[in-house]
Parts: C-alpha cells; sequence; structure tokens
C-alpha cells in the first residue's frame, strides 16, 4: 500500500443562511453519527491551561452514549499549547496528529511530531505540548481512564508513526483490508488500542462483528458505507462514528481511493462486574 497519505482536517467556518438544514446526523441507543459538516465554529469548546487551541469534542463518556472514553479533534494555533494539558492523573492517551506540527515533551525528551503521527502517554505522565510553527497544528486526542492489573505495570510511551508501522492485512483477504498498529497488540500492559484500518475499493468487513468493544471512528480518508445496527449509513472522511458494545456493524468501501479511519477500542480486561444489590 502507498506511504502517501492524506488525513482530513475539520474546516470550521458556519454555513450560509440560505443552505438548508437536512444533515446526516444520527443519535441513537447502539451508534451516532457525527458528519464533518457537524463541526463548525461554534460547537467547538476551550479547555483549561491551553493557550490559542479549540477542540471538537466528538465523544465522551454519557449515559445511554460513550462509556470508556473521550475523544477530541484539537486544532493548536501558531504560539499555542499547553504546559499542564491533562487534568485527570489517572488518565491515558493516545494522539494522531493529521495536519501541521507540534513539539511534544514527554519522559525527558523534546520530539516533533507530524501529521501521521502517533503519541502513547501512559497514565500519570508528565507531558507538555506547543505549537511552534506558523499554521495549525490539528490533532486527534482520545483519553481513556487507565484501568490497572496487578503485577502489571503501567505501559510504556510509544512514540511512532503511519509510516513507519506497516499494515497487517487481515486474513483471507489479499491485502484489501489492513490493520495499521501502533501498540503491540500482546501487551496486556495497554487496555486500549488505536489503530488505522484501510480498505481498498470494493473490500469489505463480510459479516456483522458483534463484539464486547466499544468504538470511536474517525474516517480519516475516502468514503464508504457502514452498517451500524440494522441501518447502513454513508460516510466519507471527516465523518465520525461512535458504535456502543454489541453493536453489529459491518462496511463496504466505495472508492476510488482507500477507505480509512483511525479506530479506538477498550481491550485486555476483564468485564466490570456490577457491586452486588443491597438488601432492603
Amino acid at each position: 500500500m502507498s506511504q502517501s497519505r492524506s488525513y482530513h482536517v475539520p474546516s470550521g467556518g458556519l454555513p450560509g443562511q440560505s443552505e438548508l438544514l437536512t444533515s446526516r446526523s444520527v443519535f441513537t441507543d447502539a451508534y451516532a453519527v457525527i458528519p464533518k459538516d457537524v463541526l463548525r465554529d461554534i460547537v467547538t469548546s476551550l479547555l483549561p491551561h491551553w493557550e490559542r487551541t479549540r477542540a471538537w469534542i466528538l465523544a465522551r463518556p454519557l449515559s445511554g452514549f460513550a462509556e470508556t472514553f473521550s475523544q477530541y479533534i484539537v486544532e493548536v494555533a501558531p504560539g499555542g499549547g499547553s504546559e499542564n494539558p491533562e487534568p485527570d492523573a489517572g488518565a491515558e492517551a493516545g494522539l494522531f496528529a493529521v495536519a501541521g506540527a507540534f513539539e511534544l515533551m514527554l519522559a525527558g525528551r523534546t520530539r516533533r511530531i507530524e501529521a501521521g503521527g502517533f503519541v502513547y502517554i501512559p497514565p500519570g505522565a508528565a507531558w507538555r505540548l506547543h505549537n511552534r510553527g506558523g499554521e495549525n497544528a490539528v490533532f486527534h486526542w482520545i483519553r481513556k481512564r487507565y484501568e490497572p492489573v496487578e503485577g502489571l505495570g503501567p505501559p510504556d510511551p510509544v512514540v511512532t508513526s503511519d509510516r513507519e508501522c506497516p499494515p497487517v492485512a487481515m486474513p483471507d483477504t489479499d491485502g484489501r483490508w489492513a490493520t495499521t498498529r501502533f501498540i503491540d497488540p500482546d501487551d496486556m500492559r495497554h487496555d486500549m488500542h488505536v489503530n488505522i484500518v484501510t480498505f481498498e475499493p470494493g473490500a469489505v468487513i463480510p459479516f456483522a462483528e458483534t463484539h464486547i468493544m466499544e468504538h470511536g471512528l474517525y474516517v480519516l480518508e475516502g468514503k464508504g458505507v457502514y452498517r451500524l445496527n440494522q441501518d447502513w449509513v454513508e460516510v466519507e472522511a471527516g465523518d465520525f462514528m461512535w458504535l456502543r458494545a454489541f453493536c453489529p456493524q459491518a462496511c463496504y468501501a466505495g472508492g476510488p481511493g482507500p477507505f480509512r479511519y483511525l479506530l479506538y477500542k477498550d481491550v485486555n480486561r476483564h468485564p466490570r462486574l456490577a457491586p452486588p444489590a443491597q438488601s432492603p
């Protein structure tokens, strides 16, 4: 597969007064679709301790919505950033850059992260992020409360990129469906994975996946038709999907180029059990 990649970036702005209100937005108890046209200036959030920064918050823990994670698209203007980015000492993070570049200070090292770069930040790690360049830096920020396991320490930081991680073909697909894995799937210290899934034109998920993992999917490139529960939904670069655990899912890649999305899922942990009922 080609290593020349593009990643969709929200354009912001506001629709004209003459445009129709019809939208592809969907919110159900099994899935949600936030299309790219929703990501306008007036739905951005400002964050404490971040300068010259705004964020589109795509998912957050909420009754009837995402349970395990939050996901932002963060836009940092030149000169912006944060010396104190993460307010929750128990949170881990995955950062995936889609435009511009930023300077990241993590684990005693300073690195320049460009579009296509991925960073895993362990819980409790001290980090700082600044845009020293002349254009906006845009990245996805996925946050999850880390679930420790007795006898296993927290994961190490990971700094890599889309270019550095060769996609792994799914069995019996002749490479038409592949996954770029930024985190070692056999490392039980990790309780979340952030991957990029790539489908060549016409490729499919050939069955309705129905599983315990919750998903956040952001379409980076191309277009496709996604099966969500009982519905078929057209999606394209810039659209976000949230899928509840056990929501049936499948897709067809529409072409003419690859269909690629950034995928979050919770992994490697026993399901939490509800506390015993209290006696009256």
